[in-house]
């Protein structure tokens, strides 16, 4: 590699949970540095997933973290004149941050009302298995199983 390696960033817990994910995950949710909305969108998420589901709201949000994060993703490479789609497994920080970002993607394709309860609504829709977050995770999965023939290519 010519750059040295970046170093990584030390993120601090947030104030209610005193939790790292939480943390990251609302960096991820905020928009043009507003994260006093974001913080206050997430807890007012968590609070009526609570509510929904008679369970630990922030557990909940690990579950459903956890069941739209990939393992594996598929990149392309060059290879003599053709390119292909060679399968690769993710580093974990990337597979966090893959899986923080599409739920909060598909949380704000959503048709409902205001951010916490899109939120909250896709948050619950993970943690059971459903969802637009988990369609794509397993897209990702299905692309990376039909190229599994051209993981030899691995770099």
């Amino acid at each position: 590699m010519r750059k040295t390696k970046a170093k990584q960033r030390i993120i601090l817990p947030d104030p209610k949970y005193q939790d790292e994910i939480v943390a990251k995950f609302v960096n991820n949710l905020m928009l043009r540095g507003k994260k006093e909305i974001a913080y206050k969108i997430f807890y007012e998420a968590i609070d009526i997933v609570t509510k929904r589901t008679n369970e630990d709201g922030l557990e909940v949000f690990k579950k459903a973290l956890e069941n739209v994060t990939p393992q594996l993703e598929v990149r392309s490479r060059r290879i003599g004149g053709a390119t292909f789609q060679i399968p690769t497994e993710i580093r974990p920080e990337r597979k966090l941050s893959i899986g923080m970002k599409n739920l909060i993607s598909h949380a704000r394709k959503r048709n409902d009302k205001g951010m916490p309860t899109k939120l909250a609504n896709e948050i619950i829709a993970a943690s059971k298995q459903e969802g637009g977050a988990f369609k794509r995770k397993e897209e990702i999965h299905r692309m990376a199983e039909a190229n599994k023939a051209f993981a030899h290519f691995r770099f």
